[in-house]
């Protein structure tokens, strides 16, 4: 009996014909349905389809006509799958995938229209433009000018300062990465880190910084004459890997500095990942490398992980900074510190921009201060020379 969920067919029928209009996919449950379309007039063997098939799906996906009649070939069970689980799952793919697939579609129907002489059905390019594919498009495009930025070295790591709050001399720097395009100009790390976290592209800009990083922090210590650190953001991609901190080790030793030169950051929304971050931690303290919990209090706080994570630092996010003349705001800034200390944690307090800022927290007896007060990012280069002078 058919319903809204199974449809039953008998030998001989048809479920849907050649030109219909698209409303549903259907799963085949048990039975067998043959694909034809016609082609001089005459049906044209397309496939034969079993349990476990899909039939229908390509129409509803691009929303066309039919480009082909289904008939039973046996007794069959089917479950229909409607339009709208199929736009919604569509709606939410990756755009890139979305634009392939959709592409792909239509050179099947051009070649399947060729194939029958069915010249009705060879307008099918529509899915394939608009502006969601153009944003796809586009996405493949700075993928591939991004992979070239890296073969060419035009990544440029930014250092910004980070100032220890009592002795009031620099600590050490957060690592930032930018890329200038030579045609779109400058390309926010926002667009470019995440375009890299889709793929496997964030493996080779993530050791490309972690080398550069290192090659800096080198000449950083010799004109110094002293030991800073610099933090490097850890992304998810490097989280998984098993030899991340191997590779770390690599870098810090072929360039001569010490581990504990080195910071690796790990913003709150990894830290759901505990059994990952917690395996990062254990490589990173017997290695002598020291870790940092990033964005502390913007949403994922959970000290029931908090308790178990052996963070040496926590970077107390700016939206906190901001409001610190709000007496309840200062009361949870003061009760992080405290908190951290009693954890054997140092705190550094992001986005300080006002003199007043700098002596509450020197009030609270928060370590480190980082921000436009305390100095924007910086080259390399303009690092250095703010060192030497």
């Amino acid at each position: 009996m058919d319903s809204a969920y199974r449809i039953e067919l008998l030998s001989g029928q048809v479920l849907f014909r050649e030109g219909d209009a698209p409303t549903t996919a259907f799963l085949i449950e048990s039975g067998s349905l043959r694909i034809t379309a016609l082609r001089e007039g005459a049906p044209m063997l397309l496939s034969d389809l079993g349990p476990g098939a899909l039939v229908g799906e390509m129409a509803v996906l691009d929303e066309s006509p039919r480009s082909a009649t289904a008939t039973a070939l046996a007794a069959c069970v089917l479950t229909p799958i409607d339009r709208d689980q199929f736009a919604e799952r569509l709606t939410a793919a990756d755009p890139v995938v979305r634009a392939l697939l959709l592409s792909q579609l239509s050179r099947y129907r051009t070649a399947l229209a060729t194939f029958t002489g069915n010249a009705a059905s060879t307008t099918m390019e529509a899915p394939a433009t608009g502006e969601g594919a153009a944003s796809a498009l586009d996405k493949i495009r700075l993928e591939s000018q991004l992979r070239e930025a890296l073969e060419r070295n035009e990544l440029e790591i930014r250092l910004q300062p980070i100032l220890e709050i009592v002795s009031g001399r620099l600590a050490g720097y957060e690592a930032l990465t930018r890329w200038t395009h030579p045609d779109r100009g400058v390309v926010s790390p926002a667009d470019f880190i995440a375009l890299a976290e889709e793929t496997s592209l964030i493996v080779p800009v993530g050791e490309y910084v972690l080398r550069e990083v290192c090659s800096a922090l080198r000449r950083l210590t010799d004109a110094a004459h002293a030991t800073l650190f610099v933090a490097l953001n850890v992304s998810g991609r490097q989280l998984e890997d098993a030899d991340f901190v191997a590779r770390v080790l690599t870098q810090v030793r072929a360039h001569g500095v010490a581990p504990a030169q080195l910071k690796l950051e790990i913003t709150e929304s990894l830290i759901l990942d505990y059994s990952k971050v917690a395996t990062l931690i254990e490589h990173s303290h017997r290695a002598g490398i020291r870790v940092a919990l990033d964005d502390f209090g913007t949403g994922y706080s959970n000290l029931g992980h908090l308790h178990k994570l052996a963070f040496d630092t926590l970077k107390l996010d700016q939206s906190f900074i901001r409001q610190l003349d709000d007496p309840r705001c200062l009361a949870i800034v003061r009760a992080v510190i405290g908190m951290a200390a009693a954890l054997g944690c140092d705190v550094v307090a992001e986005g300080v921009e006002t003199a007043q800022q700098l002596e509450q927290l020197r009030a609270l007896g928060c370590q480190y201060a980082q921000g436009y007060l305390v100095g924007k990012p910086q080259s390399v280069d303009q690092a250095l020379a703010a060192i030497i002078s």
